[in-house]
């Protein structure tokens, strides 16, 4: 194999290893919920060993990804696509960290009764799956107008992340013996909302990707890629609420 076509294949690995995270980080949210709305804790124990080995190819892809610049030198748009690789990659470890933290917040809650019919909740799951599923199909086929088009999915995600919030403050005054289990539930919701933003930055990222550009200021939400005060994967151990 000649060095060029050794520098090609290296490209496509990193490529196709991005895709691949892709899908592991796309079944544990599905997989985090569900284990959430059946109860079914062997499989969020499930969940939160298999983060482990997102988190190992994350690192190993970032570790290409440095060589590779490192000893070829690459020039414009694959040194973009080398960026990109590690920061979508990074995206998309913190996305199997939030799915990690809902299928722990399902291992605390047991089998205690559920407070309330779970509607919203998945319905957050399905639009933010659906968001990382485009920014990723947008990245394999550098599709930026597909990437602008997860943006403007995000503002959905976020209302029903207010709408969850005000309904669970609700069940909180209405008895103080609810507190728990809807502090639970609103890190569920918040860490779905993190997802969704987490696939927005992707979609940036590959607008940057295919134009050499970044959105201008006006075209972001202000929320999107900052942590919040408690950016976690799993509740707070005090029990407090998320910022």
């Amino acid at each position: 194999m000649s060095p060029r076509e050794e520098y090609v294949g290296q490209l496509q690995h990193v490529h196709d290893e991005l895709l691949l995270i892709g899908s592991m980080v796309e079944k544990a949210i599905k997989r985090s919920v569900e284990s959430l709305r059946t109860r079914d804790v062997e499989l969020a124990q499930r969940i939160v060993d298999e983060d482990d080995e997102i988190d190992d190819r994350y690192l190993a892809l970032e570790e290409l990804c440095i060589d590779i610049i490192a000893r070829q030198q690459p020039m414009a748009s694959d040194l973009r696509a080398l960026i990109t690789g590690m920061q979508v990659g990074s995206e998309l470890e913190r996305m199997g960290d939030y799915a990690e933290g809902i299928a722990k917040i399902s291992i605390r809650m047991g089998d205690e009764p559920p407070l309330k019919p779970l509607i919203d909740i998945p319905r957050m799951a399905d639009i933010s799956i659906g968001m990382l599923r485009d920014s990723l199909t947008a990245l394999n086929e550098r599709d930026d107008a597909l990437a602008r088009r997860v943006w403007h999915t995000d503002d959905e995600v976020d209302q029903l992340n207010d709408q969850v919030y005000r309904e669970l403050l609700t069940y909180m005054f209405e008895d103080p013996r609810n507190i728990q289990r809807a502090t639970w539930l609103t890190w569920v919701a918040h860490n779905l909302e993190r997802i969704g933003d987490r696939a927005t930055n992707i979609a940036e990222r590959v607008i940057y990707l295919t134009t050499g550009q970044t959105p201008a200021p006006d075209e972001r939400w202000p929320d999107v890629g900052d942590p919040t005060p408690q950016d976690s994967g799993g509740p707070p151990t005090n029990g407090s609420m998320p910022a």
